[in-house]
């Protein structure tokens, strides 16, 4: 029953923004932390941003630090990715997955459907 649908993705050139949002049903929002996965082209799925329950708490790959902001509206059940700078090699198919304060793909019980992000040089 649990429900994550993504929206936001799309084509954008190398130094733009993009902004992803995961709206979430069939789960108590609040109870759950919420990250963002993404998996370019024959490459194994990575982990990009966590957030914890009330928000007040965020992790970053190495990769994205300084350039994407993960937040969350738990009135609205809805998470956010903001891509600012991005680069070619940002360019994947973005997942919202719901679950543990983690980094570890495990500890996701629900995942959406995912969302393409190309970014062009």
């Amino acid at each position: 029953q649990v429900q994550l649908v993504e929206s936001g993705g799309g084509l954008v050139q190398a130094g733009g923004s993009l902004r992803l949002s995961c709206a979430a049903s069939g789960l108590t929002f609040s109870t759950y932390a919420m990250a963002w996965f993404r998996q370019a082209p024959g490459k194994e799925r990575e982990h990009v941003a966590t957030i914890n329950l009330s928000g007040g708490r965020t992790s970053y790959a190495d990769s994205v630090k300084g350039r994407f902001t993960i937040s969350r509206n738990n009135a609205k059940n809805t998470v956010y990715l903001e891509m600012n700078s991005l680069k070619p090699e940002d360019t994947a198919v973005y997942y919202c997955a719901a679950g543990s304060d983690s980094w570890r793909i495990r500890d996701f019980s629900s995942w959406g459907q995912g969302t393409q992000v190309t970014v062009s040089s």
